[in-house]
């Protein structure tokens, strides 16, 4: 089996090598800030947030940006952005004050349409067309999920949270650890315990499961990002202290349960995303960015360059990443 999987691999990696291999191309932006959120709607359309309060959007590819700040709030940490097109976006806050701002207008003018507690800590926004969710560190030990059913307008909790562990913890590294459908709501976890949680929407029922093989037991291992592909699920983390160890980096789902890759990207890894044209997984964090061909059971390392989230893009034609120092750039074959 092993062998047969290292064959699917290197044949895999052949066709890379024969005019698919993925590669980075970084586009220039007018800012400096370190950017987790990310939220591209096209390969022309690209908006941005992060530290400072900053918000950037483009239109033509990276060409050019508009670029500011959220309603003037110049020491806050907008680290999760949605957007829907060139005029409609909302973003989310890590940190105190937690707040949710939106903007009809391209980024002009932001609204505040929901704050939370002193407590309160946001961590990831995930929408699929009007209804989206965001997800909160625990307050009063149970998880904060909000959701939103008219494009993140107006907000409330879901009547059932689950509860949390003393020491697990979700991460704000790249707004990825939460995801949704018509069916369910999934986040998954870290710290003292990696878990994954899913709720039913028609049950309005939460099923929490450890996960054994991924990192955790101390504040900086586990979970940091997730998506899917082709019906499974695929999480990659690790611990950010340690930023090349491959160590309880990555599990991916099939019909037994999780399992780990054969071969693990390269070190821990902050952010994941799916290209479904390519039928190619892509994975980040600071020491580099990793491919998978085979639904994330093989990695293999195509960049050196450091980046803290990748998206694909709301109508999946793209994928972008953004990370440190403003730094922002696009999938390219």
């Amino acid at each position: 089996m092993k062998k047969l999987l290292f064959v699917l691999f290197f044949f895999g990696l052949s066709q890379v090598l024969f005019g698919q291999s993925p590669r980075w191309e970084e586009v220039k932006t007018p800012v400096n800030s370190s950017l987790r959120g990310l939220a591209p709607v096209s390969d022309q359309i690209c908006w941005a947030s992060g530290s400072g309060g900053t918000w950037l959007k483009t239109q033509d590819g990276g060409k050019t940006w508009e670029n500011g700040v959220i309603a003037g709030l110049d020491t806050v940490d907008f680290r999760s952005i949605y957007a829907w097109d060139e005029l409609n976006a909302v973003a989310a806050s890590a940190g105190q004050p937690a707040l949710i701002f939106r903007t009809e207008d391209g980024g002009t003018t932001w609204s505040l349409v929901h704050r939370e507690g002193e407590e309160a800590f946001f961590d990831a926004i995930y929408f699929f067309g009007d209804v989206g969710y965001v997800l909160g560190d625990p307050v009063g030990r149970k998880w904060m999920v909000l959701a939103s059913s008219d494009r993140g307008k107006t907000w409330k909790s879901l009547e059932k949270l689950p509860e949390a562990l003393n020491g697990e913890a979700a991460f704000a590294a790249s707004s990825s650890s939460l995801i949704a459908n018509s069916n369910e709501v999934i986040f998954a976890t870290g710290g003292s315990s990696s878990r994954l949680h899913r709720y039913s929407i028609m049950d309005m029922s939460w099923k929490v499961n450890p996960l054994p093989l991924m990192a955790q037991g101390e504040s900086a291992k586990g979970v940091f990002a997730m998506t899917e592909a082709e019906g499974r699920l695929i999480m990659v983390g690790g611990d950010y202290t340690l930023p090349e160890s491959r160590e309880g980096n990555a599990l991916f789902s099939d019909f037994s349960g999780f399992q780990i890759p054969e071969v693990s990207p390269f070190g821990y890894r902050s952010g994941v995303a799916f290209l479904k044209g390519k039928k190619m997984l892509i994975a980040v964090g600071p020491s580099g960015s990793d491919f998978s061909l085979d639904l994330g059971n093989t990695w293999a390392s195509f960049s050196k360059t450091g980046f803290h989230a990748v998206k694909n893009s709301v109508d999946g034609s793209a994928i972008w990443t953004s990370g440190s120092g403003g730094r922002i750039a696009k999938l390219r074959f």
